[in-house]
């Protein structure tokens, strides 16, 4: 049956060429479309979007089961983001306990960024292969004793050390988490339930800021927000072994062959790699910029507000909860809007208004003004992030989409890691002189010209990058295991009407050539 929709202009092949067709697709309201039949032909042709439909409809959309993946994914990235902003927002502290700079404790933030591929490359990998729910019931208790190692690291070098190896074990969490939150949303749902994923991310950087303001500001009360942080993801790792393997994983698994080879995985794992690297260094370069973004936005903030504003850390750690609650609400609701509106156009959106909100972001010096700027300044940094689990999962080879985001993610992640110790390394040597005429350090000024050079960047990268909004992963088969195109009818030449198979079985093809 024909399609209603316009035929398009086929992807253009080459990087200059694809990057040109991308940046005018933009300015188009239809979305180019590749659409495949079931003997894997493809065509391309111009689709509308979708009106937005109401958000309570939309959740009512899952059922129970999709509701509990979804839920699991979520709590597995929040206890992830409070591990790691358990030290970030604790710099000072951590600081006096070793008796070194604030430069040196961002160390341990580098390291653990650095490391965090390593992790996603291997946790991925194992998501793709063998599911979703053992690599990271692994990934949640490792991350849950690496905190309590870290408490208990007594000299500067062991700390050093002990957030290296969280680092390995923390990178393996992104990919399966989004991986299994998402492939069992509704196509229309998926923006919507992106926004929401991502922001376990900043709801976790909530939690730790709450814990830290709940125990105090005394010097070794860091060890208390590690106890919760370590109990947390325990107990999500606990939770998920309750609960089966993802069921489009086993379904796929079902319908392919019930024991995937190591040898045919990693052929498919070559071809994919041969057959998609420039799909792969984009995102690559898209996640290194998205990652300056949060981490220069977000990392120093508190420390700006304790030595730059001079709050205590009971206000500072208030403006910092209202800063991520503003992430939160901004993550869903551009994540929800691009559904209609388009992945890239919301992103770009984002990072461009958040330029214009660096003045107000940086320069207020009450808590209440710093609370409301940075409110709506991280609604639109984490606006635009609130895109990217969706947006990863669809550019992603459908066989991959646990190893893919993640290693993107925690390659950009690797790529950023020096953004803090960059930060604080500028900011401790260069004083400005506040209203009062005291000279503080340079917090301000540092973080305001690295946003709006990063936004700048974002917003350019995306505008010539490639969209598959609403595309149809759900029924790919997982690597390693073959699908199966039916035979397709041929009409004879005699014009007889009668009909030959084109073969006398079906034929084997892969997601990627041998």
């Amino acid at each position: 049956m024909a399609s209603p929709n316009e035929p398009a202009d086929p992807i253009a092949k080459g990087v200059i060429p694809t990057a040109k067709q991308n940046l005018s697709d933009l300015l188009k309201w239809k979305q180019r479309v590749e659409v495949t039949n079931d003997y894997r032909e493809s065509s391309c042709e111009w689709q509308t979007p979708e009106p937005l439909k109401n958000p309570i409809s939309l959740f009512a959309q899952l059922g129970a089961r999709d509701w509990v993946f979804f839920i699991c994914g979520l709590l597995a990235w929040t206890a992830d983001a409070f591990d790691f902003h358990a030290l970030s927002i604790q710099t000072v502290k951590f600081a006096a306990y070793y008796k070194t700079t604030n430069t040196n404790i961002t160390t341990a933030l580098t390291l653990t960024l650095l490391l965090r591929s390593v992790g996603a490359a291997f946790f991925g990998l194992a998501g793709d292969r063998f599911g979703r729910k053992w690599p990271m019931v692994v990934n949640m208790f490792a991350v849950g004793l690496l905190q309590i190692a870290t408490i208990y690291s007594r000299t500067f070098h062991q700390f050093l050390a002990v957030r290296s190896l969280f680092g390995l074990f923390m990178g393996g969490v992104y990919g399966n988490a989004i991986a299994m939150a998402l492939e069992h949303c509704p196509v229309n749902a998926r923006g919507l339930m992106s926004g929401i994923l991502q922001q376990g991310y900043s709801l976790g950087y909530v939690l730790a800021a709450s814990a830290n303001l709940g125990i105090g500001g005394s010097t070794n009360s860091w060890k208390k927000v590690f106890w919760i942080g370590a109990g947390f993801s325990i107990g999500v790792g606990i939770i998920r072994i309750f609960f089966p393997e993802s069921k489009q994983f086993l379904e796929a698994k079902k319908n392919g062959q019930k024991k995937i080879t190591a040898h045919a995985f990693w052929r498919d794992t070559r071809g994919m790699l041969a057959q998609e690297w420039k799909i792969c260094v984009y995102c690559v370069i898209m996640m290194t910029w998205f990652n300056f973004y949060s981490h220069t936005s977000q990392d120093s903030y508190t420390t700006f507000m304790l030595q730059s504003k001079g709050l205590k850390n009971a206000a500072a750690s208030r403006a910092s909860i209202w800063m991520k609650t503003g992430s939160i609400f901004g993550g869903f609701t551009v994540g929800y809007l691009s559904q209609f509106f388009g992945r890239r156009r919301a992103i770009i959106t984002s990072a461009i208004i958040s330029c214009f909100l660096i003045p107000a972001w940086i320069l207020p010096k009450s808590e209440r003004s710093l609370s409301a700027s940075g409110f709506m300044l991280q609604f639109f940094v984490q606006g635009a992030w609130g895109i990217i689990p969706i947006h990863l999962n669809e550019l992603s080879p459908p066989a991959f989409r646990s190893s893919f985001p993640g290693l993107t993610y925690q390659l950009g992640n690797m790529i950023s890691s020096p953004s803090t110790q960059i930060v604080n390394a500028i900011a401790e040597k260069r004083f400005v002189q506040d209203a009062g005429g005291k000279h503080v350090k340079a917090y301000g000024p540092v973080m305001g010209v690295a946003t709006a050079i990063i936004a700048v960047g974002i917003a350019c990268t995306v505008a010539v990058g490639p969209e598959k909004r609403g595309r149809k992963f759900e029924e790919a088969p997982i690597a390693g295991v073959g699908a199966i195109i039916p035979p397709k009818d041929i009409e004879m030449a005699d014009g007889v009407g009668e009909k030959t198979l084109h073969a006398e079985k079906a034929v084997e093809i892969r997601e990627t050539p041998p």
